[in-house]
Formats: C-alpha cells, sequence, structure tokens
C-alpha cells in the first residue's frame, strides 16, 4: 500500500534468513503514522511467516512524530476514533506478536511512536532520540499499560502528566530503552538479536512470548474508546496541534 501523493512505499519491506526490517519510509512527514503507513504495517505483521525477528526503523532524521495531523480539519470524531483504534491494533500485533520485534530509534519519538517503540521487545535508542507522550494531553489512553508495564506506574505517571521530553539517556535509566547505542552500531545489534532469537525452536519462542506477556488487549481497547469516543475529540487534539505549531514559531523568532 502506498500513499497517492508518493512514488516510495509508506513501508520498506525487507527480509532473509529470518529477519523482518520494517522501515516506515516517510521521512518528509518526520515517519507520522498515516492511514496508508498503518494499514500496511498490520498487513505485513498479519502476513509474516518463519519470522525469528522483526526490526522496526525510521528513514531519515526521526524514528516516527506519531499520529500524522496533516488532515486533522478534514476528519470528525468518529474519523479519529477508528484510526487511534487501528493504531491501537498495530500496537497490540507489535507486542503480542509470535516473534521477537525490536525497534531501534533517533531524532523525535513522540506520541503513538514513542507508544510503537515501548510495544517492543528490545528498544534501541541512538544518542540523540527524544521521547514525549502528549495523548493525555487531548485525555487519550492510548498505550498507557503498556507503557506501565514497562517502565511501572510512578515513570509512567511523571511522564505522561508532565508531557516532557526524555532525553535517551534518561529512557534507558527508566527502562523506555533497553539499550543506548550510535546507529553505525545497529547492524551487530540486529545480528546478535537475531541469533538470540534463533536459539530456541520456533513454536517454543513463541510459546514464551505468549507466556511472559501481560495480556491487557481488551482493557487497553476500551479504555481507548471510553477517552477517545468523547464529543470533542477533534477540538481537543486541534488545540494540542495549534499549541505546538504556536510553540516553534516562538522558539523560531527567539533564534531570529
Amino acid at each position: 500500500m502506498e500513499e497517492a501523493s508518493s512514488a516510495e512505499p509508506v513501508l520498506r519491506i525487507e527480509r532473509s534468513d529470518g529477519l523482518l526490517a520494517l522501515t516506515l519510509n516517510r521521512p518528509k512527514q518526520g515517519n507520522a503514522l498515516s492511514p496508508a503507513l498503518v494499514e500496511v504495517l498490520i498487513e505485513t505483521l498479519e502476513a509474516a511467516e518463519s519470522v525469528r525477528l522483526c526490526v522496526l526503523r525510521g528513514e531519515g532524521k526521526h524514528f516516527c512524530t506519531g499520529f500524522d495531523l496533516s488532515e486533522l480539519d478534514s476528519l470528525s470524531d468518529g474519523d479519529l476514533l477508528w484510526r487511534f483504534l487501528r493504531i491501537e491494533t498495530l500496537l497490540q500485533m507489535v507486542h503480542h506478536a509470535p516473534f521477537p520485534v525490536a525497534a531501534f530509534a533517533q531524532g523525535q519519538v513522540v506520541g503513538a511512536g514513542a507508544d510503537l517503540f515501548a510495544a517492543c521487545w528490545q528498544r534501541v535508542a541512538a544518542p540523540d532520540a527524544k521521547f514525549r507522550m502528549p495523548g493525555w494531553n487531548f485525555e487519550l489512553a492510548l498505550g498507557t499499560r503498556r507503557l506501565t508495564n514497562v517502565i511501572g506506574p510512578d515513570a509512567a505517571r511523571d511522564l505522561l502528566i508532565d508531557t516532557k521530553v526524555l532525553p535517551a539517556e534518561d529512557a534507558l535509566s527508566c527502562g523506555l530503552a533497553t539499550e543506548l547505542a550510535d546507529a553505525s552500531a545497529w547492524p551487530a545489534i540486529i545480528e546478535a538479536l537475531l541469533e538470540r532469537a534463533s536459539a530456541l525452536p520456533p513454536d517454543a519462542l513463541s510459546a514464551l512470548f505468549e507466556i511472559t506477556s501481560t495480556d491487557t488487549r481488551d482493557a487497553d481497547l476500551a479504555t481507548l474508546v471510553r477517552t477517545a469516543g468523547r464529543p470533542g475529540l477533534k477540538e481537543k487534539v486541534a488545540a494540542y496541534r495549534d499549541k505546538v505549531i504556536a510553540a516553534k514559531a516562538m522558539r523560531a523568532a527567539d533564534r531570529r
């Protein structure tokens, strides 16, 4: 699946010797999660066979800047709810995949992009990576339980209440990232992870990941619908977007 405005696929897919490498390929948009990108990710994971390790990366400066807001003004609350539900479906597929999934992140890792990172088994951050989860600014419970399971309730509350930017070093300290490494070291890390993932028989590895995963899928969907289904979702998201745009303009003015 491709976006009509782009000759390049929104997702680059590479397969070799048990490795499924998926690269978000919307660098000009910060690899924001458009409907086309979300759907092709879901389709690819659903169809994946004989995978020992799946790797998620982002092309360009950023891993993923989150939910694509470019068409916000033309969307209804119902449209937004559906798009968030599809993103939650993607996050659940990643987190409960029958094979290990590892994310390698650089630059901005924001909102649903940070949720995608947190849903993975191994989470490698480049030194320049910066994480932020602003979803509760518009009262949206997306990925909150998974984040809490990864970093603990106190750290999750601090991160989500303050919507603060978390540098890579702090992400490593709190457990959001499992490793800190420059992009030049990523190929060797991927090779080592693939070797680890290949140590067990495929069925045993799948069973291990199923048994050791906390399954909150139904609760997560129900909570997302309760929070995103309230009237005024579009206005809340638009207000957040306008706030971000104004802050960027102010910073740009200060630099001049």
